[in-house]
């Protein structure tokens, strides 16, 4: 078996792969010994079958899996003596497409092989972190969010007509041309006016009632109602008002802690404080993580295979073409060619992704059975009632738990840098925070 060079430029690779017909019969030969103890045929014992008449029986299946086999193990010896690792699968196309027989086979193989990435001093980066320490004005803005949430707010009957915002407490019938329709009535039930859990227009057609009012509303159900039946029909509701309630903002005291899980007041503020500034710290992370992922892409430089830009150009070009055309959902579109810009970003997402990959695999970064499992189940969650579909889906589809771990690699490649680096902390306010974070928001 020979191996030559055809191509040596840039990353591209290019071999021709010949394997000689003795070569090739030899190994045809060694199958054909392997198997004959087992072959059974008529007018033959078990294991006594003529190797002619094996050839002739099985020659042909056998060339084709001894071809493959051959230039598979001359690719793998080839990748381990060289140290290349291909960008993508090798493309392999056989050179004499005439081949019969008793010839030798040729084919030739390309790839680009990835780059070879040199060691970067993490330490030598030089980093700043933001710190926002929640203060008491932030707990207290938090407490008052909590305040004004449905599960906090009660109310108290008023007599004057209801607004926006009020409880109106009630009886209703629905009817389309004259006919109640199942689900379209209710006794006793309060409804929050502005809270937009009715169709369209019904909560307006409750302003400015009072208890003791009886009043017809009239609405159309949406074109797109999940009750076909109803869809797009005009309907009128006959409303008997028995109560209108106006919202009672709580004290903030230990009773409204209570209602959110908390001992006391005390508590709840701690808690407050420590979620508030869990957030405040995966923001900064986030701000951190763009300014390290920059720096690197300014100060570390490597020729890129080409085949993978493309290929992210063009991935970047077709999304951003879907989310401008939302309507059009398959993918019978115009072709899609990337621009300077996406090739650009391509550039940069390859490049960032390759040199984290090298800088994990070097100081032995794993993402382990726990943290993947971990992650199906947080996914599992998002499909109630179908969780055990979801995880039969994870177990045969390689490529989603590829997909799902990549971004949790990512995270622990960024954090082992981060500890590397030198990593100065800057308090700074929220609102500085805030800016930093719509500054990203904005590239």
């Amino acid at each position: 078996m020979q191996v030559t060079e055809t191509l040596n430029e840039g990353l591209k690779r290019g071999y021709a792969i010949t394997v000689t017909a003795a070569e090739l019969d030899a190994k045809v030969e060694e199958k054909l010994k392997e198997a004959q103890p087992d072959v059974e045929m008529k007018g033959f014992r078990k294991g006594k079958v003529p190797m002619a008449l094996l050839r002739k029986q099985f020659g042909q299946r056998l060339i084709g899996e001894s071809m493959q086999e051959a230039i598979d193990g001359a690719m793998s010896k080839h990748l381990e003596e060289t140290g290349d690792r291909p960008a993508a699968q090798p493309e392999m196309k056989m050179s004499n497409e005439d081949w019969k027989e008793g010839d030798d086979v040729n084919v030739d193989v390309s790839y680009e092989k990835l780059p070879e990435i040199g060691d970067v001093d993490l330490s030598k980066i030089k980093l700043e972190r933001m710190v926002v320490k929640a203060d008491d004005g932030a707990v207290k803005e938090a407490l008052d969010n909590l305040a004004e949430s449905p599960q906090a707010v009660s109310y108290e009957p008023k007599k004057t007509q209801a607004k926006k915002d009020d409880q109106v407490v009630l009886d209703f019938v629905g009817k389309v041309d004259g006919e109640a329709f199942e689900g379209g009535a209710a006794e006793d039930y309060p409804l929050v006016l502005g809270s937009n859990s009715f169709i369209p227009g019904f909560e307006d057609g409750l302003l400015k009632v009072k208890a003791g009012d009886e009043k017809d509303v009239e609405v159309t159900f949406p074109e797109d109602y999940q009750a076909e039946n109803l869809a797009g029909k005009k309907a009128v509701f006959t409303c008997t008002i028995k109560e209108v309630k106006a919202p009672k903002k709580p004290k903030i005291d230990d009773e409204l802690a209570v209602k959110f899980g908390a001992d006391d007041l005390e508590a709840l503020k701690t808690q407050i404080k420590d979620r508030l500034e869990a957030e405040y710290s995966g923001a900064s992370r986030a701000v951190a993580k763009r300014a390290l992922l920059d720096k690197l892409d300014d100060t570390v430089s490597f020729d890129l295979p080409k085949s993978l830009v493309d290929a992210e150009a063009g991935q970047i070009a077709h999304q951003l073409w879907h989310e401008e055309n939302p309507d059009v959902e398959g993918h019978d579109h115009p072709e899609i060619k990337p621009t300077d810009e996406h090739v650009k970003l391509a550039e940069r997402r390859v490049k960032l992704g390759l040199l984290l990959a090298e800088i994990g695999q070097k100081a032995e970064v794993k993402v382990t059975d726990q943290e993947m499992t971990q992650a199906i189940m947080n996914q599992a969650r998002q499909y109630p009632g179908q969780e055990r579909q979801f995880f039969e889906f994870v177990q045969q589809n390689a490529q989603f738990r590829q997909q799902l771990q990549a971004p949790m690699f990512e995270d622990k490649v960024v954090d082992h840098v981060f500890e590397q680096a030198a990593v100065k902390e800057k308090e700074v306010s929220k609102d500085d925070l805030e800016k930093a974070v719509e500054k990203l928001e904005d590239e």
